[in-house]
């Protein structure tokens, strides 16, 4: 998708540009690491997912003549123009550079360690930063919110029909997201031609209201779509809508064809497909397929499993496509490390707080995830890339320093790819799929035990710094409060 990447961020990006850029520091190197503190809906995990955007945003990142005129007229505060004409024309040639690396897309992933990494020149990361917050943000709380709740639907099939209640054309985004983290499908069409996912739809009440009757709706739609016919039951009563399509169904397998299924929207959904089951069955429409939707989460679809319901998969839309219980992940943004230039030795850089959460880490971060012989995820280990982690592979929890897990031993694999070089991007085809990412979410979700998996309450994943990293860590938060 085309978008206009260079403005697609908060004013103070560019006014520190241009303060950068004042200063002579337009060569100076950054180091950023994007995070998140705490898990997603309250369970035990993340998906990440926008990494394909932001390949784009590498790709299509331009100041257009009509942005540097449309910042040429802004106005300051104080009076005059808010940037200099020297400093816009240095936007107007200005390409991007960085280097960038990131989990693959399916990853899943914890608080406290890098999902992106940016490193380049300070000023052209400042400008990135919040279209690269905005794109993994809210796709990986999308994604996650769709694994939780394809984790409720047991290995039924779940559709993403959420557009119509999105938040606006993010909503284009929303779709693949959820699909990343475990849908099947969506309705959305233009997701799926963009994105290369799979699609699927019936019909709406509003073609059943179109007919006379109920019956000359079904028996239209299935002249229509012998193939794929799935009958809406629920816009007058449902137990004579299940019945209608049963007489639908009887007439298409006289024709050689098969009614693919029947869908209810309102009502008890739970007591509801245990009665078209049994109508269904009763008819010897046994190979009839039976949709739930209407609000559906991962609560209500546990819900219903645990009492019996009959379904063989769920549409959900509003809860999946706005992250209805949890509107944002909450990701930062934070500068670990400098340099004056590209040759010379990294300075750590760290923001410190009274509260534990918010003290930062410093260093060129990278995460080890170790495994259990059977391939269970042991923990994760975060560390600096400049630095050779300590032998005794311990990991300390950021959060409390006597916590501590010793991983020494087990198998391990490096979780951050190259996905720009130079500003260009590297990133692997595999990588900017949306269905390889659901087979790498799938498979990532087995590697996590039940516990963790728990949609309250779950079992904490063990996420810390290498030793090494931690003393540093120490030694610079004593060093900026004075302390030694």
């Amino acid at each position: 998708m085309n978008v206009d990447y260079a403005l697609l961020t908060d004013l103070y990006q560019i006014t520190m540009a241009q303060g950068y850029w004042d200063a002579g520091k337009t060569d100076e190197e950054a180091c950023f690491t994007m995070y998140f503190r705490d898990y997603p809906f309250k369970g035990g995990y993340a998906v990440a997912c926008g990494m394909a955007q932001l390949a784009d945003m590498v790709e299509q990142f331009r100041f257009t003549e009509e942005d540097i005129a449309y910042l040429a007229g802004l106005d300051a505060p104080g009076g005059g123009r808010l940037f200099s004409g020297d400093f816009l024309s240095y936007l107007a040639d200005l390409r991007l550079t960085v280097d960038i690396d990131a989990v693959p897309e399916g990853t899943i992933v914890f608080p406290h360690e890098p999902i992106v990494r940016v490193t380049g020149p300070i000023l052209q990361c400042q400008l990135i930063e919040t279209a690269l917050l905005n794109m993994v943000n809210f796709q990986t709380l999308i994604a996650t919110k769709a694994a939780r709740v394809c984790r409720a639907a047991k290995g039924r099939p779940v559709a993403e029909f959420g557009l119509r209640r999105a938040q606006g054309l993010g909503g284009v985004w929303a779709s693949r997201a959820a699909v990343v983290g475990g849908c099947a499908s969506t309705s959305d069409v233009l997701a799926g031609r963009l994105f290369d996912i799979p699609v699927s739809g019936t019909h709406a009440h509003s073609w059943v209201m179109s007919f006379d009757d109920e019956l000359e709706a079904f028996r239209a739609y299935a002249q229509a779509f012998p193939n794929n016919c799935v009958l809406l039951v629920d816009t007058y009563d449902v137990e004579r809508g299940i019945e209608n399509a049963i007489t639908v169904g009887l007439e298409m397998r006289e024709r050689g064809e098969r009614l693919a299924g029947i869908r209810i929207d309102s009502g008890d959904l739970s007591w509801l497909s245990k009665m078209a089951r049994r109508m269904l069955d009763a008819a010897g429409l046994s190979d009839c397929g039976i949709v739930l939707s209407n609000d559906l989460d991962e609560y209500t679809i546990q819900s219903m499993l645990d009492e019996g319901a009959c379904v063989t998969s769920f549409g959900v839309g509003t809860k999946l496509a706005s992250a209805y219980d949890q509107p944002t992940l909450g990701g930062v943004y934070k500068l670990a490390a400098v340099r004056p230039s590209a040759d010379a030795p990294w300075e750590m850089r760290l923001k410190i707080s009274e509260s534990a959460a918010k003290l930062t880490t410093p260093g060129v971060l990278d995460v080890r995830r170790y495994y259990h012989a059977d391939g269970r995820v042991a923990g994760d280990m975060v560390f600096d890339v400049n630095f050779e982690p300590d032998a005794r592979e311990v990991i300390v929890d950021p959060m409390d320093d006597l916590r501590q897990k010793n991983l020494a031993g087990l198998r391990f694999e490096t979780l951050l790819e190259p996905l720009a070089r130079g500003g260009a991007v590297v990133l692997a085809p595999r990588f900017r799929n949306a269905m390889a990412a659901r087979t790498r979410a799938v498979a990532g979700l087995d590697t996590l035990d039940e516990t963790q998996l728990r949609m309250l309450n779950p079992h904490t994943y063990p996420v810390g710094l290498e030793l090494g990293l931690n003393d540093r860590r120490r030694a610079l938060v004593a060093e900026l409060r004075g302390i030694v």
